[in-house]
């Protein structure tokens, strides 16, 4: 990880920015000094609130995917997968291999940088054209409702796409625990991928070549406790611009919701378990067989939530579309050609709003 001047100043010239955000109060900073207040700005509208339908009984039907089994081709597990993505979009991912230690580095570690001084943690601040370092995402007006949380966000590969002087030195060796956590999650990617590739009918390495250079983000949110938590949410409810997301939950208190039949459907925690979400990329390119579900975050009254999600998608010059063997008679195309990266940067200049973004890319 270390780099000289030279090669600093090179990646910063390579790294794309992507859009500016709004800068907006310290959630967790407000918290601290007031913790029975909830600002307007963060008050979502009673008609907002009552349209949620809690659908609780039905999270131990969300599926458990093994990637062990995956991985060497087992075709019951790639039914699994089929079906999950068919009907869910979302499924918890066991038998990753990715070391227990690594996790749990990647979460101590999260956990320390949010709990500097917040004179610390702005040396790391968000660009005013970007959102790479510390801060919020998608806001994008100053009448916004915003979300009840606070944001680290990087992009880790391509290694030249980083930019490092954003990247927080404290607590020490966080650069290096980033970057291990980050590695074992590009594996079980570019995995998933593959096996993507098998259940949409083509070689294994298909999608992983379509995305011309594989890119991969990182976002940490900390999730504050609220005093009125049926008033607020941590994350707007939204689907992913990304090709799939794959997501590190705390075991020991929830908060992430998925949209299933007309309601929101918990995602209990599993030990060390990985959530996975379908991205609009994929619902593109499979002609909406697979779906990326709108999901959101809820807050609690008692205990701060981290979760730490990583975001896998193709380089900005590929052209998204329906491929040509997912479309037939029974289902015509869909979704409209969109240059990737007019699509990701058109989605990050407006506020999360479900599925806004992806029905602007459908031809009809």
């Amino acid at each position: 990880m270390t780099l000289n001047a030279d090669e600093t100043i090179r990646q910063i010239e390579e790294a794309p920015t992507y859009a500016p955000s709004i800068p907006v109060s310290n959630v967790q900073e407000m918290v601290k000094k007031e913790p029975w207040q909830v600002p307007q700005r963060y008050v979502r509208s009673q008609e907002e609130m009552d349209k949620i339908i809690d659908m609780s009984h039905l999270s131990s039907e969300i599926p458990v995917i093994d990637l062990s089994l995956l991985s060497c081709g087992n075709k019951e597990e790639l039914l699994k997968l089929d079906a999950a993505c068919k009907e869910w979009g979302f499924f918890q991912l066991v038998n990753h291999g990715v070391p227990k230690e690594v996790l749990q580095r990647m979460k101590n570690s999260a956990a320390e940088f949010f709990e500097l001084p917040v004179e610390e943690k702005n040396k790391f601040a968000m660009p005013p054209n970007d959102i790479q370092g510390y801060g919020h995402a998608y806001v994008v007006s100053e009448e916004q409702i915003l979300d009840w949380s606070d944001a680290l966000i990087y992009v880790v590969y391509p290694t030249h796409y980083r930019k490092l002087h954003l990247w927080p030195n404290t607590p020490e060796g966080f650069k290096e625990i980033i970057e291990a956590y980050s590695s074992e999650v590009k594996r079980v990617g570019e995995e998933l991928l593959s096996s993507l590739s098998m259940i949409m009918g083509m070689q294994k390495h298909a999608l992983l070549e379509v995305h011309k250079e594989l890119v991969q983000a990182l976002r940490v949110n900390y999730y504050p406790p609220c005093s009125s938590p049926d008033q607020v949410l941590g994350l707007s409810p939204h689907s992913d611009t990304s090709t799939i997301s794959i997501l590190m939950q705390d075991d020991d208190v929830s908060g992430l919701e998925i949209r299933h039949t007309g309601g929101w459907v918990p995602v209990t925690p599993i030990s060390d378990a990985l959530v996975v979400n379908v991205g609009d990329v994929i619902e593109m390119w499979s002609n909406g067989k697979y779906k990326s579900i709108e999901h959101r975050a809820v807050t609690n009254k008692n205990k701060g939530r981290f979760s730490h999600a990583s975001f896998l998608f193709p380089h900005d010059e590929v052209e998204v579309e329906p491929l040509d063997l997912m479309v037939d008679d029974q289902r015509p195309k869909m979704y409209r050609r969109v240059r990737y990266g007019d699509f990701l940067r058109q989605s990050m200049n407006m506020k999360m709003n479900g599925k806004a973004h992806v029905d602007g890319a459908k031809i009809n």
